[in-house]
């Protein structure tokens, strides 16, 4: 049986950008592998990271971050359209979605761009040539992100826990959650890990 990976992330959420880079590294070492990057939707635009937890991120991980970023991250954020062209794209076209995700994250958390209306996204869109529908941009989550919150409450009953990042590997009956924490600097490590719990 194929083993799948699941992101539960948020793209404003600096742990869930440091987190980012295991995915890329699982990905890369298991191509066949069948990854699903669940947007969480945790900003809405009435909480803001903050600076403490910027520069937390920063010393435990490897993960950069811009000027312009840091100038504002005490400022609300808000993901919900990111939520939206991520569940369109994970329904759409998932073979672009991690790919995305993390120019959405280079974008956000390096160029300091917010993501929070339509023009923000255009050069995104244009990129990876995507033509994701107007309803993407609205202020209210999607349909189609709603459905995948629902997928997401399932297996955080599951797991028993509702804290993100979180990464749940399965493979056939099994299934485990890798503790990112242990491999945010050096992303490599975790495909060990991820062999490991393959051969079991």
């Amino acid at each position: 049986m194929t083993p799948e990976l699941f992101f539960i992330y948020d793209s404003h959420c600096p742990w869930s950008y440091a987190s980012t880079a295991l995915v890329n590294e699982i990905e890369k070492s298991y191509p066949e592998m069948v990854i699903h990057l669940w947007h969480c939707a945790h900003y809405d635009g009435t909480d803001s990271v903050g600076h403490v937890h910027v520069d937390s991120v920063a010393k435990q991980s490897g993960a950069k971050f811009g000027k312009e970023y840091i100038r504002y991250a005490d400022s609300p954020k808000n993901s919900t359209m990111a939520a939206n062209l991520m569940a369109w794209l994970q329904n759409k076209q998932p073979e672009k979605a991690l790919t995305v995700l993390n120019a959405l994250q280079a974008a956000h958390f390096i160029e300091g761009n917010p993501l929070t209306n339509k023009h923000d996204f255009n050069h995104i869109i244009e990129r990876f040539k995507l033509s994701p529908p107007n309803k993407i941009f609205k202020e209210e989550l999607s349909g189609e992100a709603q459905y995948t919150l629902s997928d997401i409450n399932e297996v955080q009953e599951f797991m028993n826990t509702t804290a993100f990042p979180a990464l749940l590997l399965t493979a056939g009956d099994n299934a485990v959650l890798l503790n990112h924490s242990l491999y945010l600097q050096k992303p490599q490590t975790i495909v060990q890990a991820v062999k490991e719990v393959l051969a079991q």
